[in-house]
């Protein structure tokens, strides 16, 4: 019999450190050879971590909450032939607990244990979820224990006594991010009714659940004193967002240059694909004729697919576009790899996915990586336009604004047309500005005319 110790891995490339956001196992719980122990939060994304080896945990060596550098230990298991955690309680204990006066079944204890029966064997069904690549997939839990070892009712019969009945408990399905949302909103998850497929809880209904609390606190709960400031710690996410701004902003001389655009007939045409069979169940709008717009664009323009480094400017002769998506830890970027090969029908499946994935907390390190252009859409927020910073590596960043009715002047008379405002900023070490006139030009040419997309 022996002791390892499990170092937090490097998930991603060039990641230095993680926060542990949930531990999934607890001292005294016998793990399986990668069984998940623990979900960790990256600088990108939120990523299960599978146990390299079984045995018996023996100790947490961080905390919830705590960030932890790249090699530093996080568990430490004891190997071999370790005493079942389900062994039979000493036979004194016994007696005492068959004393012990049955809780009415609707008591605060039954009820306890019923939540936790629920959140034992939900623990089980999520061990089969996504895991780190190349570990395989997970196991499951043999027992469940609280941190410190502590049984799960204070006073209650050892596990050899005759369980609570808890068969009336439905499991809470329901995926990592959406537990960690539960949680940061202070909801029980137990009180949420899922409207997914096989009653799994979606994002919206924690929202939806959390507002109600909130509703029904402000109703019968007096407003306390507001505090004069809050701090909040910079780490996660948010630390590595800071980090990249800064470094593209004062490494890359930005240029920016933007354009009122007349995007009537592309309206018109996602009013049309929206009814076409081929396009049935596929989110389309007009950030779609966009992307495709740049893809046309980088074609007549490849300049702008480039990288600059300190010895020579990469053209990329493939595009991995970059979609910015607001999520509720922060800005992501993804990119749809090898964009320049899909069809239009390809391209709104894979802005749908890329964007169902960045939403729910689970984009991964490498959807991240490798991008060559980045497209960012503040017209979804209400705003005509913006100067947006580019993504770190890239040499360019396209935004489009929100598209509105406005006076426009067709043939000599002014009509109502549906218009837009589309830009972006470049870095001007790699691309000069009569380059980047064209590119934008020529991106706004497919918005007023997509017709264009067939050459």
């Amino acid at each position: 019999m022996s002791e390892q110790i499990f170092p937090l891995p490097d998930v991603g490339e060039g990641l230095t450190e993680a926060e542990i956001v949930t531990w999934h196992v607890a001292p005294g719980d016998r793990v399986e050879l990668n069984q998940v122990i623990c979900e960790i939060e990256t600088a990108k994304s939120l990523v299960e971590l599978p146990s390299p080896f079984a045995g018996e945990v023996t100790e947490l060596l961080a905390e919830v909450g705590q960030t932890v550098p790249v090699g530093d230990p996080i568990l430490r298991v004891r190997s071999g032939d370790a005493a079942d955690p389900a062994a039979p309680s000493a036979p004194a204990a016994a007696p005492a607990a068959a004393a012990a006066p049955a809780a009415p079944a609707d008591s605060d204890e039954t009820r306890d244990a019923v939540a936790d029966a629920a959140a034992s064997v939900q623990h089980e069904e999520d061990a089969g979820g996504a895991v780190l690549v190349g570990y395989g997939t997970a196991g499951t839990v043999k027992s469940r224990r609280r941190r410190g070892g502590e049984p799960l009712l204070a006073g209650a019969a050892p596990v050899n006594a005759a369980p609570i009945p808890v068969a009336a408990a439905a499991p809470v399905i329901a995926k990592p991010p959406i537990r960690k949302l539960a949680k940061d909103l202070g909801v029980d998850l137990a009180e949420v009714h899922g409207t997914g497929i096989a009653g799994e809880i979606l994002r919206d209904d924690v929202v939806r659940q959390a507002s109600q609390a909130s509703l029904f606190r402000n109703l019968s709960t007096p407003e306390p004193a507001e505090a004069r400031e809050e701090r909040i710690p910079l780490k996660g996410m948010r630390k590595q967002i800071a980090k990249a701004m800064v470094e593209s902003a004062f490494e890359a001389p930005h240029v920016s240059v933007f354009t009122d655009v007349d995007a009537t007939r592309t309206m018109e045409f996602v009013k049309r694909l929206k009814t076409s069979p081929d396009f049935a169940g596929v989110k389309v709008s007009p950030l779609l004729i966009f992307a495709k717009a740049m893809l046309w664009a980088i074609r007549r323009n490849p300049q702008v697919n480039s990288t600059f480094t300190e010895t020579e400017i990469i053209r990329h002769h493939f595009v991995n576009l970059g979609i910015a998506a607001a999520t509720p830890r922060g800005l992501v970027v993804p990119n749809i790899k090898d964009a320049q090969d899909l069809s239009l029908l390809d391209l709104a499946k894979a802005i749908e996915q890329l964007t169902i994935t960045a939403r729910d907390g689970r984009t991964q390190p490498a959807e991240m990586q490798n991008g060559t252009i980045t497209i960012t859409n503040i017209g979804v927020f209400g705003m005509d336009f913006g100067t947006p910073i580019l993504n770190p590596g890239e040499c360019g960043i396209m935004a489009m604004g929100t598209i509105r009715e406005k006076p426009w002047v067709v043939d000599g008379e002014v009509r109502p047309r549906m218009v837009t405002t589309v830009g972006g900023s470049f870095d001007h070490r790699i691309v000069d500005g009569d380059v980047i006139s064209r590119f934008v030009a020529d991106v706004a040419s497919v918005l007023e005319e997509p017709a264009l997309l067939l050459d």
